[in-house]
């Protein structure tokens, strides 16, 4: 079956730094587009960057732009998050999303459980 499993979440200082993990499993990874979404408290699922299959091209927010850094080894059918310089508005609870085909054409779609990121002054 499907799986994508976050891992790497935690409490962090500002200024500090975290790696998610996002272990997936049940389906033919290199083909799938892979993302991290953040929503917090209050506020809607945003997009924080994402990887295109099977790479290299990557998007990021404008937030964290310079800050985050989205990667993946395909070979192990794992994508990251690296997050430095974190701020306390980086607080929330991330999502790992694995995408085939595309926005316009979505021939398959799966979410992670999400890990939770807080940020403290």
């Amino acid at each position: 079956q499907v799986q994508l499993v976050e891992s790497g979440g935690g409490l962090v200082q500002a200024g500090g730094s975290l790696r998610l993990t996002c272990a997936a499993s049940g389906f033919t990874f290199s083909s799938y587009t892979m993302s991290w979404y953040r929503q917090a408290p209050g506020k809607e699922r945003d997009l924080v960057a994402r990887i295109s299959s099977p790479g290299p091209s990557t998007r990021y927010a404008d937030s964290v732009k310079g800050r985050f850094t989205i990667s993946r080894d395909n070979a192990k059918n794992t994508v990251y998050l690296q997050m430095n310089s974190l701020k306390p508005e980086d607080t929330a609870d991330y999502f790992c999303h694995a995408l085939l085909g595309s926005t316009f054409m979505p021939l398959d779609v799966h979410w992670g459980q999400g890990t939770q990121v807080t940020v403290s002054s």
